[in-house]
């Protein structure tokens, strides 16, 4: 699918979603917890740091899954992250997955975390992607301000969850496989996870998200932060 077939897809989802969604309250994001670095990175980024439709905000939202507090939970159908909270609660991202053919999915867990990493392209992103093989940390690298490395029976997948700098595409299905937060969020999760962290990435068509699209039709609401 096309960048603008994406963008637009996303746009008439929103807008059907966020019409039939009940009024919330948002706030400014915590800057208080922004390094000196971010501050300085996301000053100077390039691309358009445009809003995130309203369905795929920062959200804490009733949990029903059985996942430990502290655990995440990614469910690619319906474009969620899910990190879990104590009684019955989880803080919800808006994220971008990889589409189907590229998709990983099973348990796995946190097995690095690095601020501002360098992108490494795989074999096949060089390949496809016609990428250079290496892109250094900065405000525009494609992993963004975060990334969380998940390996299984300790090796590692080869699949992050990170950052981004195209935010215009949480929502969609386009990475090489990887699960995209806005940089702003990157950062939010990684203060919240450690090394250990388990993360459960859903196969596809296995969502069972309470606030999917149809939960969202049929006026589902949530208490929002972004």
């Amino acid at each position: 699918m096309s960048s603008v077939k994406v963008k637009l897809a996303i746009l008439a989802a929103s807008l059907m979603l966020s019409g039939c969604m009940q009024a919330s309250t948002y706030e400014a994001t915590n800057t208080t917890a922004f390094k000196p670095r971010d501050k300085e990175y996301l000053a100077k980024i390039r691309y358009t740091n445009v809003p995130v439709a309203e369905p795929f905000r920062r959200a804490i939202v009733d949990y029903h899954r059985k996942e430990a507090p502290g655990s995440i939970v990614v469910d690619s159908d319906n474009h969620y992250l899910y990190y879990v909270l104590d009684n019955g609660k989880a803080i919800r991202y808006g994220i971008t997955v990889g589409e189907e053919a590229m998709a990983w999915s099973g348990i796995a867990k946190v097995g690095a975390m690095t601020e501002w990493p360098p992108w490494h392209p795989t074999k096949s992103e060089i390949e496809r992607l016609g990428v250079p093989t290496f892109v250094a940390p900065g405000p525009d690298n494609p992993m963004g301000s975060r990334a969380m490395y998940l390996y299984s029976n300790g090796k590692d997948t080869l699949f992050r969850i990170h950052g981004t700098n195209q935010p215009e595409y949480i929502g969609a299905s386009i990475s090489s496989g990887c699960i995209r937060l806005t940089n702003e969020d990157a950062i939010d999760l990684y203060n919240r996870v450690k090394v250990g962290t388990i993360v459960v990435v859903l196969e596809p068509h296995h969502g069972d998200s309470p606030f999917n699209s149809q939960m969202a039709l049929t006026g589902g609401s949530s208490a929002l932060f972004q």
